[in-house]
C-alpha cells in the first residue's frame, strides 16, 4: 500500500515539475519573440528617421546629387564596439535620363600613416557593409532605400580620425565631387 501511494504521488510531482518547465519554456519564448520584435521596430524606425532627414536635405537644395546623414558628417565609434554603426547616404539623379550609379566608400587621408599609424587598406578593412555598389535610378528621382555603410573598428585600433570619402560615377563618369565622412575612433 505505500508502494502505490509513493508511486502515486511521485507521479503527480513529475507530472507538475513537467508543467512548470513547460510553462517556463513557454514564458521564456515569449520574451525572447518580444525582444526581438521591439528590436526590429526600433531599427525600422531609425531607418525611417534616416531617410527622413536624407529627404529632408535633398528638398533644402534640389541641386544636390548625394546627401549623407549626419548631415555634420562626422560619426564616433568606440574600438572593440561590437555593433555595425556608420553613417547612410542616398544619390540623387538629377540627369534627364536614367543612369546607372556606381559608388566607392574609401579612405580619403593622406596624412593618415602619420596621423593614425595604420595603412589605407587596413583602415578600409573595417566597413562591413556599404562599402561600394551599383544602383540604377530613374531621371529626377532619388535612391528608394538609403545606403547604410557599416563600420566594425577592432580592440587594437587606434584613437584618432579616418576621413572616408564616396566616390560616385553615373554610367562609368565622376557624378559630383567626392564628398568625405570623418570616423573618430574613441578610446573603448
Amino acid at each position: 500500500m505505500k508502494n502505490k501511494t509513493a508511486a502515486m504521488e511521485m507521479s503527480v510531482g513529475i507530472i507538475v515539475t513537467i508543467v512548470l518547465l513547460m510553462t517556463v519554456l513557454i514564458l521564456g519564448l515569449v520574451l525572447v519573440r518580444t525582444i526581438f520584435t521591439t528590436s526590429i521596430e526600433n531599427i525600422d524606425s531609425i531607418d525611417q528617421a534616416v531617410k527622413g532627414e536624407i529627404n529632408k536635405l535633398f528638398a533644402e537644395d534640389d541641386t544636390r546629387k548625394v546627401v549623407i546623414y549626419p548631415p555634420t558628417r562626422k560619426i564616433a565609434i568606440k574600438k572593440g564596439n561590437q555593433e555595425y554603426l556608420g553613417f547612410g547616404f542616398a544619390i540623387r539623379n538629377v540627369g534627364i535620363k536614367e543612369g546607372t550609379f556606381q559608388y566607392r566608400v574609401s579612405v580619403n587621408d593622406p596624412d593618415l600613416r602619420n596621423k593614425c599609424k595604420i595603412n589605407a587598406e587596413e583602415a578600409e578593412s573595417w566597413i562591413k557593409v556599404g562599402g561600394s555598389g551599383n544602383i540604377d535610378i530613374n531621371a529626377g528621382s532619388s535612391m528608394d532605400e538609403p545606403e547604410f555603410v557599416r563600420f566594425l573598428i577592432p580592440e587594437n585600433a587606434p584613437p584618432c580620425i579616418i576621413r572616408y570619402g564616396i566616390d560616385v560615377e553615373k554610367d562609368g563618369e565622376q557624378y559630383g565631387s567626392t564628398l568625405s565622412v570623418d570616423l573618430e575612433i574613441e578610446a573603448a
